[in-house]
């Protein structure tokens, strides 16, 4: 896990650009270099080291002339070596070294033979490819200057002062200058009509384990985000079962107002199940309230529930790293894939509900997935998502739409992932966790967060400069005090409107209340700060 920034094209001060990429030397605090290929294209990196920690620095050479660098973990780079590759000759044991040399065989067609999460750019002469992953799990920006150059980057702070236009890299795709932009992840599931696999629980189980299995690939301690809600803790459940083959122990952290916060207290009793190293954190509102301004800058978003989300996360990392531990697991993309949000009840119909899963699912990089890795990596912190393997997605997207519809059962979000789950004789969770309901991770740190938080932006924000919000933000304009406290905080760092095209508001639908808090949907059922219980098991 690192940032990159990547200049395709002459003439730029090398001085200036290692200004720019150390705009985001928060993402890789152990090394940062430069290259400067003979056709003066210019190669940053600052690396956060997690696999190969002496000899894995980047940009990294291929076997003759290509140079690369690369943010994020290829999973299978030691198939892909031992394989493929083998007829190659490696200089290191990072696994990013597997993605030059495969395009020194390949040249552009290999990404589908990468299982991993990763942005890269590999410059060959003049040549050159930019790649991002499937779901859009690693960042990455592209933009063009006044001069023609191309500009390729982790995050928007290097690039957003120096091109006439960026934008956001489209997950599953690379570039090439011959060839534009081409999707090369065409997974069978985005066809709603292809969801017909009949429900496979053990299927489900063994994926989501072989999933968890493949991200505790590291030469760093590991630990887990732990909400207490069912995402983290069976990711959390299923690594800790994990580790304890290896002689392992496993760390686990949550984050509160205090510590009877509905999910803080969800987190103990699964850590104490579960016989974790469990750390539990907690902030203030005021202190919430306090970072606003730099978490935005971290996060290069207005969208509120990533902000919301994103501070309770911000925290947790800083305490996190405080601590030695550069890698956890989390548990993202659980709702999009089994329809998890409280609004999914509402779906008018099966189709409807599944165009909504693949929908939320090829969006995920546009919301979570972004909080997720900025406001980790914004001390040095590397999240990892079983939910998003590939093979699992193969899995679990093309299950019927009618056996992941809550209507099926009585009402009970994501009934399948649970039941495949729920093993009496060898239990993976308490009956009260693993059948708990739905909280949205902002609303599960304490509801008082979010409710004087936006009582807070109120009093920064008058009624005339919303009514006339328009005339600052003509596009996607805030509607609300709360979006437009923080319209106002983005556009100071971000004033460009390539900037503001880069997000996308996360909006429920099919229900009246519009506000992204689950509270806000009236299956909540009176907001019960007790761990939600339910009788729909069989």
């Amino acid at each position: 896990m690192c940032g990159f920034l990547a200049i395709i094209g002459k003439g730029k001060d090398e001085e200036l650009v290692k200004v720019l990429s150390k705009r985001m030397a928060h993402r890789g605090p152990d090394e940062s270099d430069l290259h400067i290929t003979p056709g003066g294209h210019i190669l940053c990196h600052e690396r956060l080291s997690i696999i190969d920690l002496h000899s894995g620095k980047q940009p990294i050479q291929g076997c003759n002339s290509a140079w690369m660098v690369h943010n994020g973990e290829i999973y299978n780079h030691q198939i892909l070596r031992d394989g493929i590759l083998k007829d190659h000759t490696f200089r290191s044991k990072s696994d990013s070294e597997v993605i030059v040399h495969l395009y020194e065989k390949f040249s552009y067609d290999f990404l589908h033979l990468l299982d991993g999460d990763f942005a890269f750019v590999v410059v060959d002469g003049d040549n050159y490819i930019a790649g991002r992953d499937p779901l859009g799990v690693k960042p990455l920006y592209y933009g063009m200057d006044d001069r023609g150059r191309m500009y390729f980057a982790s995050e928007m702070k290097p690039i957003a002062d120096q091109c006439l236009t960026f934008s956001t890299f489209p997950p599953g795709h690379y570039y090439t200058p011959a060839t534009g932009f081409v999707k090369y992840y065409k997974p069978e599931y985005e066809d709603y009509t292809k969801a017909s696999k009949e429900l496979d629980l053990n299927a489900l189980r063994e994926s989501l384990t072989e999933a968890t299995r493949k991200r505790l690939m590291s030469d760093v301690p590991i630990g887990v985000l732990l909400s207490g809600g069912l995402d983290s803790s069976l990711t959390s459940s299923i690594a800790a079962r994990l580790l304890k083959e290896q002689g392992k122990d496993l760390h686990s952290f949550s984050i509160g107002l205090d510590a009877d916060a509905p999910d803080a207290k969800a987190a103990r009793k699964v850590a104490e199940f579960l016989g974790t190293k469990h750390h539990e954190v907690h902030f203030t509102i005021e202190q919430g309230i306090e970072i606003l301004d730099k978490l935005i800058w971290h996060l290069e978003t207005y969208d509120v529930t990533s902000i919301r989300a994103s501070t309770p996360m911000y925290f947790l990392s800083k305490a996190i790293t405080d601590l030695g531990i550069k890698v956890v697991l989390s548990g993202e993309g659980a709702d999009e894939i089994f329809g998890g949000y409280l609004y999914f009840r509402n779906a008018p119909s099966t189709e409807d509900f599944q165009k909504e899963t693949i929908e939320r699912v090829q969006k995920l990089f546009t919301a979570d997935l972004l909080r997720a890795d900025k406001s980790t990596m914004a001390h040095g912190l590397e999240a990892r998502v079983p939910f998003l393997d590939k093979d699992f997605l193969d899995v679990a997207m093309l299950i019927k739409g009618e056996e992941k519809q809550p209507k099926t059962y009585a009402g009970r979000e994501k009934y399948i992932l649970r039941k495949a789950f729920d093993t009496p004789d060898n239990p993976y969770l308490p009956d009260e966790v693993l059948w708990r309901q739905k909280e949205q991770f902002s609303d599960g740190v304490g509801y008082n967060w979010i409710d004087q938080l936006i009582e807070y932006c109120a009093s920064k924000v008058t009624d005339l400069e919303l009514e006339h919000a328009s005339n600052l933000f003509a596009y996607n304009t805030p509607t609300t005090k709360e979006a437009y406290f923080y319209r106002t905080i983005f556009h100071k760092y971000y004033p460009q409107l390539s900037a503001a095209q880069t997000v996308r508001k996360w909006i429920p639908k099919w229900q009246e209340n519009q506000d992204p808090s689950g509270r806000a949907n009236a299956a909540h059922v009176q907001a019960d700060t007790e761990i939600a219980k339910t009788t729909v098991k069989a």
